[in-house]
């Protein structure tokens, strides 16, 4: 039993689904993803026999972002698939997970920021 008065951290990393931690770049200048044409995500990001994305497409750039922000286990993932200044210029209108959402705010708060005016 912990004594009156005394404060235990027990704040958890933000998670992008139970049990899968957030994965947030340390800089938004390293992520230098396409923005156009037709892509073709890794098996690992979307789980369909065909992933190709054709990202001049209405909605399907944001429906990608959202989905390599919800999956990404690895820094490298979220360099080779997104954009910085595209991400911060679509976060505002972008359905993520409340954790991934969280992480990405907390890190670059030019995002919380952009947020807030949309």
């Amino acid at each position: 039993m912990d004594p009156i008065g005394s404060v235990r951290s027990s704040r958890r990393p933000y998670e992008a689904r139970p049990g899968r931690r957030a994965i947030v770049a340390a800089d938004l200048s390293e992520l230098n993803g396409p923005t156009t044409g037709i892509v073709e995500l890794p098996h690992r990001l979307f789980w369909q026999p065909d992933r190709h994305v054709d990202l001049d497409k209405p909605g399907l750039l944001a429906w990608m972002y959202e989905t390599v922000l919800a999956e990404a286990v690895r820094p490298e993932e979220l360099r080779s698939w997104l954009h910085g200044p595209t991400l911060t210029r679509i976060w505002p209108t972008l359905h993520l997970p409340r954790g991934v959402r969280r992480a990405w705010e907390e890190r670059h708060h030019v995002l919380r920021v952009r947020g807030i005016a949309a």
